[in-house]
């Protein structure tokens, strides 16, 4: 009898430290929980920015972003080293999404294509749009070009996208031939790249997305590659050790990110996208021809694949029985 009591005294010991130990456990959990989601709106509030519009004007309604195809331009950065004015945007990408369809386009617009500057009321490369007015005069500028909405936009600086990339352990990409290419920073470096899969780092992730020179095709070849290192940084930052560096994360997020998107935005657009394997991706390049003007060289849009490409994306954003003209 008194074995038994014992071995019944042990049972409840050990079912109430084992309750301990789940509660604490759930406890941590929650704290964790709690943490990243105040760290992540912490992020959000720094880097959020609100555009002098509620809506496009490519858009009769305002967007749904749990419910409707949306648009988002990615911009990336170049910052000048002396401070003087406010960079170049090196990268001009417009992603288009399709929840219904699980579909996303990725449109890369090289950075010197020709485009009319509304703003500005100039016809210049795509990419001094920025320098001309920041993010503002840069989404107006591809809503002209492209003739479909911008609803959201997020914009990283050189040394944001390198410091990401090296907190989520860098990422592989599949260089297409031997190559090399300086470094962005002050010392230049010759970065070594070599045909096949390669694991690299956030200077050679840049470095590797930038080239152009380089490479045969090049403006189509450096699209790609933009969209590669993209799709790679994607895949390492919806992955699950990620929770591993999320301070790190929504640190250089909130320093080097600028979006107008709410962390009430971020919420549905990643239930809808969760699974980046599910989603059908397409790459649509904007072709163009090289052209000299005044010993600049430009790139001018093909006007019959332009057009193609316009109502490809007014397709995807369901926009297919609305007019293309800016909707008033």
């Amino acid at each position: 009898m008194k074995n038994q009591n014992r071995k019944d005294r042990r049972k409840k010991a050990s079912f109430k430290l084992f309750m301990k130990s789940t509660l604490l456990i759930f406890l941590l959990l929650i704290l964790a929980g709690a943490y990243i989601i105040h760290q992540t709106y912490q992020a959000a509030n720094d880097s959020y920015v609100e555009l002098a519009r509620e809506k496009s004007d490519y858009r009769p309604t305002k967007v749904s972003i749990s419910r409707d195809p949306i648009s988002i331009l990615l911009l990336g950065i170049e910052d000048y080293a002396d401070g003087i004015g406010q960079g170049r945007s090196d990268t001009v990408i417009l992603a288009t999404f399709n929840p219904e369809e699980s579909s996303m386009n990725l449109v890369t617009i090289p950075r010197d294509t020709m485009v009319s500057i509304p703003d500005r009321g100039v016809e210049d490369k795509i990419n001094h749009a920025y320098a001309f007015g920041g993010y503002d005069y840069t989404i107006n500028a591809v809503e002209q070009f492209l003739e479909v909405p911008v609803d959201y936009f997020a914009a990283v600086d050189f040394d944001g996208f390198k410091n990401i990339v090296d907190i989520v352990g860098g990422i592989e990409v599949d260089v297409p031939f031997d190559f090399e290419q300086n470094s962005d920073d002050r010392v230049a470096e010759k970065l070594q790249f070599y045909e096949g899969p390669m694991e690299i780092d956030g200077r050679h992730a840049l470095a590797y997305a930038r080239m152009r020179m380089a490479d045969p095709r090049g403006d189509i070849g450096r699209n790609e590659r933009q969209q590669e290192v993209i799709q790679a940084l994607v895949d390492e930052l919806t992955s699950a050790g990620i929770l591993l560096n999320i301070d790190d994360v929504v640190r250089e997020v909130g320093h080097n990110v600028t979006t107008n998107l709410r962390i009430r935005d971020t919420l549905p657009l990643a239930r809808n996208y969760a699974k980046m394997d599910d989603i059908e991706i397409h790459h649509k390049p904007v072709e163009t021809t090289t052209k000299v003007i005044d010993g600049i060289y430009y790139e001018i849009p093909k006007e019959e694949e332009l057009k193609d490409l316009k109502n490809a994306l007014m397709n995807h954003l369901e926009l297919n029985n609305i007019r293309t003209s800016r909707l008033q």
